[in-house]
């Protein structure tokens, strides 16, 4: 039994060294993007329980697209160490794109449960939400 545990760990450690070195490791970027995605899913799902429209197949939809936004920082990553030669560039601005997007939505959700938004914050994600745009041209 404790052999089977050690082989559980080993294949945890592994898979969480390979995510890491996908994602471009784990900074400061990587942490808020994490704590965005999460706390616009449940926002949204607060908004869904309020109206009265939860529903699992709409859920799973938006799960599948939050995995999508780490896929598509990782590829980022990717083409930034093997084919650029610097480590950063793209995964940055591909980052900043979704946490921008990502705070969008958690102003309008928070708008929708009633939730006044400070006028600062919204400013910020606005900018943010420009240059990420800016970036991606």
């Amino acid at each position: 039994m404790k052999e089977f545990w050690i082989m559980i760990q080993t294949v945890f450690a592994g898979l969480g060294g390979w995510i890491g070195y996908y994602l471009g490791g784990c900074d400061g970027l990587l942490y808020a993007l994490i704590a965005f995605v999460i706390a616009d899913y449940l926002t949204g799902v607060m908004c869904a329980i309020a109206d009265r429209r939860l529903s699992s197949e709409v859920g799973f939809r938006g799960i599948c697209r939050k995995v999508l936004v780490f896929v598509l920082v990782g590829i980022a990553n990717i083409i930034d160490v093997q084919v650029i030669g610097q480590e950063g560039i793209l995964r940055t601005a591909v980052i900043f794109f979704y946490l921008s997007n990502e705070g969008v939505s958690l102003l309008e959700n928070a708008g929708h449960l009633g939730l006044p938004i400070p006028d600062q914050l919204e400013d910020v994600l606005e900018q943010l939400h420009k240059r990420a745009e800016k970036e991606g041209e």
